[in-house]
């Protein structure tokens, strides 16, 4: 059985998908890039800004599953420029405990949403 998780404190979907699902006890959500909630607008021009913007956009769709990034089990980090790594890691970094960090991989793609710099998702277990 799958609930669909969606929460006003993350930017709601811009296609044909929802912003998380939950089967059981895991939690599937969708990538988030970095649009301010609040504004409606993307976060430009700072890829460290762009990037805190998407982990808080996936912070508000774990807390709507009774969920932190303590229960995040593999990442995906898409980037549209590979020298941006060191920032974006910094950044991403920040909410996990490197001692029990997620599984992970980073890849550079020619384009994103919205033609974003960054887009992360996120699979999460209770």
């Amino acid at each position: 059985m799958k609930k669909i998780i969606n929460t006003p404190n993350a930017p709601a979907p811009i296609g044909p998908y929802n912003q998380a699902i939950l089967s059981g006890d895991t939690l599937y959500i969708s990538g988030q890039i970095p649009i301010d909630v609040a504004t409606g607008k993307l976060i430009e021009g700072d890829i460290k800004k762009e990037t805190r913007q998407s982990m808080e956009n996936l912070k508000a769709i774990l807390t709507e599953a009774d969920m932190t990034f303590e229960n995040v089990v593999k990442s995906s980090i898409f980037l549209n420029d590979m020298n941006q790594f060191t920032d974006v890691n910094e950044v991403y970094g920040a909410y996990f405990d490197s001692e029990t960090a997620p599984a992970r991989e980073t890849v550079e793609v020619a384009n994103l949403p919205k033609f974003v710099n960054v887009e992360i998702s996120m699979i999460a277990v209770r």
